[in-house]
């Protein structure tokens, strides 16, 4: 079973979903306008959850994150409270 917090399964539940229909992953912008937080952070989390080896990405290949964790074990999506940017 992964390890993980609340917001790094969000993003989780996030990313996994998207590449169903879109064929790819979202970019970092569609991360800061969904979750409504600054580029540093998203890119921050992407890189942590990497580390973790909860998702894996491609060097030099944007929206090339892919999730590894088991579909059963994704948190369900969360609505995100707070203004839009």
């Amino acid at each position: 079973m992964a390890s993980f917090t609340h917001r790094q399964g969000q993003f989780l539940a996030f990313i996994h979903p998207y590449r169903l229909p879109h064929r790819r992953s979202p970019a970092e912008a569609d991360l800061v306008a969904y979750f409504r937080i600054s580029p540093p952070s998203v890119h921050q989390m992407l890189g942590r959850l990497e580390e973790l080896g909860l998702l894996t990405r491609e060097p030099g290949v944007p929206r090339s994150a892919r999730v590894v964790v088991p579909v059963e074990e994704i948190p369900a999506s969360e609505p995100v409270e707070g203004p839009s940017w």
